[in-house]
């Protein structure tokens, strides 16, 4: 008896045309912002644009591959550009040459002590302890415990503030700082997944705000650790900088790693897409039911997205820190962190990981340029109106930054209305 294999139906080839005149599309915008800004300008450009297609890259793949919304893109930027911050900067002498790193060493230690003593109370049921009662004891200790280690902590901390200022740096090279920021990134996704992954999608989107400036209230607040809002600056480049080589070839150098980051990445990504790790995923987006009815493990396949995502999050913000020499914690602001790294997974197509990387040039291209573009067209009403009469208003700069949210408010309803699933939609393919 003859038996017949079902073989996977190959989706057949098309010439990608709408790919490559989108992408002549964004050439010719930076060739003309080349044109009419300069080298320096718009290599700064194309390298901010590269570190935000790293953060869109980390989203989509949350919100594409298993359908997560993260609405708190700006707590893990933040969280990566710190590593990049305190691993690379020089190491503090006036801190580190004192006794301060030992007492705030020994109050780390109460600190876990005591996260451990919590822990084992909530586990008091295991002994034969009713389940109300364990829950009191644990709530007492908890909030006994935190007195005691944080009255420790803020003596500590006033000490090195008053005494070194802050803690400083390790010295170490720029990548460590990068590896670690994405490293550390994803240990605080795996812990807001292991809590949150469980709530709908609008409830993870309130979640994930709420943490994202709960980091950057602490970042701003430990002034021993961060200097707050001081800021800590200069940070070093992986590359020779601009006081070396100059501002052109400094930034075309930096651009190069961000470009060979992207490369790999999207390598990666794409393989994953098409394993069978990256079907699983997605048939666990499209229907959950189905899924965890064939046996798939849904809470540990979607907490590996979400950290997996968290991590370039984390890797592009420490790129993004370190290329602008400085980390400032109250820079970071979900219309710049969040809302546009949303806006390019949108334009692109949540899901397509080449229409994500054309997304974020695109839209930080339009995002830089609005400004400068409504000022021209300002000024030249301001001259037309001279000879009218008109009163010049002032803050004329002021005003033309506005127009970013402006024109990314009028892009984002245009492709919701016209393109919903993005100007490079993800290429489902059928198997049977």
């Amino acid at each position: 008896m003859e038996t017949k294999r079902a073989d996977t139906v190959a989706a057949p080839g098309r010439f990608p045309l709408r790919e490559l005149l989108l992408f002549a599309a964004v050439l010719v915008a930076v060739l003309g912002v080349y044109a009419i800004m300069g080298p320096a300008y718009s290599t700064r450009m194309l390298v901010e644009a590269s570190c935000y297609a790293i953060l869109a890259l980390g989203l989509t793949i949350q919100w594409g591959y298993a359908g997560q919304f993260n609405a708190g893109v700006m707590g893990f930027v933040a969280l990566g550009g710190f590593c990049a911050m305190f691993f690379s900067i020089p190491v503090n002498e006036a801190f580190w040459g004192s006794e301060l790193p030992g007492e705030l060493g020994r109050v780390l230690l109460y600190m876990a002590a005591a996260a451990l003593v919590v822990f084992g109370a909530t586990r008091l049921d295991r002994l034969g302890v009713p389940k109300r009662l364990r829950t009191v004891i644990a709530v007492i200790l908890a909030v006994v415990l935190y007195l005691v280690v944080i009255n420790a902590l803020r003596g500590v901390t006033d000490q090195i503030e008053s005494r070194a200022g802050f803690i400083g740096g390790l010295g170490l090279p720029v990548g460590v700082g990068w590896i670690v920021g994405g490293a550390l990134a994803g240990g605080v996704g795996y812990f807001i997944g292991r809590v949150c992954l469980g709530l709908r999608s609008d409830y993870l989107a309130i979640a994930t705000l709420g943490i994202a400036e709960i980091i950057k209230a602490f970042l701003k607040n430990s002034d021993w650790l961060t200097r707050g809002t001081a800021t800590v600056s200069p940070l070093p480049w992986p590359v020779p900088g601009p006081a070396e080589v100059g501002f052109t070839l400094a930034r075309a150098l930096y651009l190069s790693v961000t470009a060979v980051m992207i490369a790999a990445i999207f390598f990666l990504l794409s393989r994953a897409y098409h394993a069978p790790w990256g079907r699983m995923i997605r048939a666990i987006r499209d229907n959950e039911i189905s899924a965890a009815a064939m046996g798939k493990d849904i809470n540990r396949r979607r907490l590996e997205i979400f950290v997996l995502g968290c991590i370039l999050m984390g890797i592009g913000g420490a790129a993004l820190a370190s290329f602008n020499s400085m980390f400032d914690p109250q820079g970071y602001l979900p219309l710049n962190h969040t809302f546009l790294v949303l806006v390019m997974v949108i334009l692109g197509g949540p899901g397509n990981n080449l229409g994500t990387i054309f997304g974020a040039v695109a839209v930080y291209i339009i995002w830089i340029m609005s400004a400068p573009m409504a000022l021209f067209l300002m000024d030249m009403a301001m001259a037309l109106g001279a000879g009218l009469g008109w009163e010049t208003p002032t803050n004329m700069d002021s005003r033309a930054l506005q127009a970013r949210v402006f024109v990314i408010g009028l892009l984002i309803t245009l492709v919701l209305r016209y393109a919903p699933k993005g100007l490079l939609p993800e290429k489902v393919r059928h198997h049977g």
